[in-house]
């Protein structure tokens, strides 16, 4: 039905953005707070040497990184002045070709922070600006990244690891700029070492970098529209990324065409180019390496260029060698094993122009012998899960769709496993399981309740990954969400999203009584069971008046659901009682209607009601229906304010009797209404 997301989007950043841990006001990483650092080594004329994160071994690795590793033998820690003769922070703004991959297994992080270089205003999320080797310089950088619900601000000294003279990990393609370099050491610090980093999914290091909530496609079983959804999304500011799966065995050996196994790329780019007659789908993807490109169909080399339009050709060719290359999208089919799509959430963009999530958030924690109960095939213990309940209040937009339905995205994030790995653990095996809810239940469910209700959806198989996400479709109404380990007793601290994407439809994301309006008389024309003519301004005026609390004369997010959920109420009752199906009410359809809803009126009033709402056949459409129910609640909600007691009478001194006037003129009630309600107006002492 209809769309609150939209409406939803100013008002949920400003939510997002009141509180400790938002962009605006982000967690100092472990106290360390970069303005007072810095001014400290500026004074004291010294550069910053990090306390935090040491350059030590440990910082480097534990296994394969460790000290007596071949990769890590004649390694030293260097300021970039001591590399090159002039470093800079980022040259000419940042590019893909500052992401190159070094000695450490962080294609997929690198891939990520390629991505980042599409969207400037995402990248200086991450990357602050005001950063420099020149003015100010104190040998100290901070990087924000998004961990587990918050954004935190990682601080860092600028001594990187070197071999030969070179930089030992992530590097520029000049060789001349730091900014990736110095962001993987945060990234490094925030996991507790460089080789803590090795090992993961692009879309790990998309979360970690917009907060947003990332999807997978398997592509050897792909959605029939695979090409939209992605269009869609880089349409929206997604970032995406994709790989080739392969045994550890068989790790970044050439596949097909010079596509590398067990390796992360990004996608970049999606479009159509005019060959021979017919649209070719070409995708755009990079190779963190910097080099080695696809070598196949449109590849920076292929002959097929020259057989298209020379002003498309100019507008998508690319640089030679410089690791990204277009392909034929059939071929990345055929050639990659999975697609991530990172969804952004409402704060990452301030642009109203793309696509954007609305988020719910919990937390949670497994502990041992309490609330670890492992998956439904342990139901002993099962139900001593977390559990989480969520209301689906909007049905989807899509007006061909029969079923009434609510799709949404859950994810589940598993919190700081990278931590364990130096004492050789990981993530665990995670999914969780979707539970209809049924009346007055509490949120936490007993054993009996899962031995007798099978779940409404799943994640599916348990994985171990960080995160597990799925999209999922269910009616309206309540829901319980039970996060689980796959096995009992596995201790973790997690997070469960909710997500829903919304369109924004207005640009101040308030809802004025012209919008509201427009709102209202799109959406139910979409009913062809009922008979409108469309609310009138008049009616939409009272609906503002009704439900805005702040007397802003708009109606905020929470005003606008509050309404229309009493309005999709009030649908389902004229449906109910409009009794011959003629998608108008009868005198009498009305009362029973209105009586429903714990409206009961004397004769007299109903009358008044059927004589100032009906049309020349004696029957009441569904506008006019909400708009007599709207004036009900109003004066039923207004005159009880008169009577604290409950005695059924209102005395009123001059000033309340002036302000029932007010509101008598404001709702064009008749006189009438009062004497309904038994009201009885002291005018002692007026003249």
């Amino acid at each position: 039905m209809i769309s609150l997301r939209g409406i939803a989007a100013k008002l949920e950043r400003d939510r997002l953005h009141a509180g400790v841990g938002d962009h605006q006001n982000s967690v100092k990483y472990r106290g360390q707070d970069y303005n007072t650092l810095k001014q400290r080594c500026l004074e004291r004329g010294i550069l910053f040497e990090d306390p935090k994160f040491l350059v030590v071994p440990s910082s480097i690795g534990f296994n394969e990184l460790g000290p007596n590793s071949e990769k890590t033998q004649g390694m030293c820690w260097k300021r970039p002045s001591e590399i090159v003769a002039d470093p800079q922070f980022i040259v000419g703004g940042a590019t893909r070709t500052d992401v190159c991959q070094g000695d450490l297994g962080d294609c997929w992080l690198l891939a990520a922070i390629g991505s980042l270089t599409l969207n400037e205003e995402l990248l200086h999320r991450v990357v602050p600006h005001g950063q420099s080797f020149q003015k100010d310089y104190a040998g100290i950088f901070h990087f924000q990244i998004w961990q587990f619900g918050k954004w935190v601000d990682v601080v860092i000294d600028d001594r990187l690891p070197t071999k030969d003279g070179k930089l030992l990990f992530v590097h520029s393609a000049k060789y001349q700029d730091f900014w990736s370099a110095l962001l993987e050491k945060a990234y490094a610090k925030l996991n507790g070492s460089y080789e803590a980093i090795s090992m993961g999914r692009v879309s790990e290091g998309f979360e970690d970098f917009t907060g947003g909530v990332a999807e997978t496609y398997d592509l050897k079983r792909p959605p029939r529209n695979l090409s939209k959804i992605i269009c869609k999304a880089l349409r929206r500011g997604s970032l995406l990324g994709c790989a080739i799966d392969k045994s550890a065995l068989d790790m970044e050996e050439d596949a097909f065409k010079k596509l590398v196994k067990g390796h992360a790329y990004s996608v970049t780019g999606f479009n159509w180019v005019e060959y021979r007659g017919r649209q070719e789908e070409l995708i755009r993807v990079r190779n963190p390496w910097g080099y080695r490109e696809w070598t196949g169909a449109w590849s920076d080399s292929s002959s097929k260029w020259n057989q298209i339009d020379p002003d498309k050709r100019d507008k998508l060719l690319l640089k030679m060698k410089d690791g990204e290359f277009w392909m034929p999208f059939r071929d990345f089919m055929r050639g990659f094993s999975r697609l991530e799509i990172c969804n952004l959430t409402p704060d990452a963009l301030t642009t109203e122009e793309t696509k954007k999530w609305n988020t719910t958030l919990f937390e949670g924690s497994w502990q041992r012998g309490s609330t670890a109960g492992g998956s439904i095939n342990h139901p002993a213990t099962f139900w001593s899960n977390p559990q989480f309940k969520i209301k689906l209040l909007e049905e989807d937009d899509d007006p061909d769709d029969e079923e009434v339905a609510c799709s949404f995205l859950v994810a589940l994030m598993q919190k700081h496993r990278r931590k364990e790995r130096h004492t050789g653990g990981g993530n665990h095996s995670i999914g969780f399981a979707i539970y209809k809810a049924q009346g007055g239940q509490s949120v936490h469910l007993k054993k009996n309740f899962f031995l007798r209700n099978k779940p409404q959806a799943d994640s599916g198989t348990f994985t171990k990954l960080r995160e597990v996400s799925r999209r999922i479709r269910l009616p309206p109404g309540e829901y319980i969400i039970v996060p689980s380990t796959f096995k009992p007793n596995k201790k973790a601290d997690f997070i469960l999203r909710q997500l829903i994407l919304f369109s924004p439809l207005f640009q101040d994301m308030e809802i004025s009584v012209f919008e509201l309006r427009t709102i209202l008389n799109r959406e139910i024309a979409r009913f062809k069971d009922l008979k409108t003519d469309g609310f009138s301004m008049d009616s939409c005026r009272n609906m503002v008046n009704l439900m805005d609390k702040d007397g802003s004369a708009c109606l905020d997010l929470v005003e606008f659901q509050i309404l229309w959920n009493k309005i999709r109420n009030w649908l389902n009752v004229f449906r109910q009682y409009d009794l011959d199906k003629s998608g108008t009410m009868s005198s009498y359809e009305m009362r029973l209607a209105l009586e429903s809803i714990g409206f009961k009126l004397d004769n007299k009033l109903h009358q008044v009601i059927v004589a100032r709402y009906a049309d020349e056949s004696m029957g009441v459409d569904f506008d006019n229906f909400v708009c007599c129910l709207v004036k009900l609640e109003t004066m039923f909600r207004f005159f009880p304010s008169l009577d604290p007691k409950g005695r059924g009478n209102a005395v009123m001194n001059l000033g309340q009797v002036r302000k029932l006037r007010l509101f008598l003129f404001i709702f064009n009630y008749p006189f009438l209404f009062l004497e309904s309600l038994g009201c009885y107006l002291d005018m002692a002492g007026k003249k």
